[in-house]
């Protein structure tokens, strides 16, 4: 089917109560979503389960849906909404939250990642600590305590753009002194600056 799929007769289709529109979606959707799902829990265990879940809340909530876009929206949020229940209850079980882990990282670098992760996060406070008073203040503001621009300007009595400017420093500065440090640190720089 793939490339053959019309997707805006489906949807017709399945607002009048056609169980077939719902298969011919789910044999569409279920590959795409198990491997989204697979990717985002790490482990294959009660993916169908979820899945099953999802195609339910379709055919409950058949009527609402009104056009592809719609339809596409729809499908993911469902699908990450419940992953992530999923993984909150998971999460909350240890034995799983092991499994989770193990699959995660290869047990052999698990200890040494944690070594690395020490030393890198180490190494990251040291330059943070080197910057000019007022930007290191504003950079911690804005990156330790979670606040926005505009919050730290009222904290500091200046302007949003001289926070804008304080944190584009740092940024700078930062991004500068931990090329030296390695692959690891300028990962962490990308995800968490």
């Amino acid at each position: 089917m793939g490339k053959n799929l019309n997707l805006d007769v489906l949807i017709s289709e399945l607002s009048k109560n056609n169980d077939s529109a719902l298969e011919e979606l789910f044999n569409y959707y279920y590959p795409r979503l198990y491997n989204f799902s697979k990717a985002f829990l790490k482990i294959e265990n009660g993916i169908d389960d979820i899945l099953q879940e999802v195609f339910v809340k379709i055919w409950e909530n058949r009527k609402n849906i009104k056009s592809k876009e719609t339809f596409n929206a729809f499908i993911y949020t469902i699908t990450r909404n419940l992953l992530l229940n999923e993984l909150r209850s998971r999460l909350n079980n240890q034995k799983l939250m092991t499994e989770i882990q193990k699959n995660a990282v290869a047990e052999e670098f698990a200890s040494m990642q944690l070594i690395e992760y020490k030393e890198m996060s180490t190494k990251i406070a040291e330059v943070i600590n080197q910057l000019p008073d007022r930007q290191k203040e504003v950079f911690k503001l804005s990156r330790e305590d979670g606040l926005s621009h505009k919050e730290i300007a009222e904290k500091l009595g200046i302007t949003t753009k001289t926070v804008e400017y304080h944190i584009a420093q740092s940024k700078d500065i930062l991004r500068a002194k931990l090329q030296n440090l390695g692959l690891m640190s300028l990962l962490w720089f990308y995800l968490f600056l």
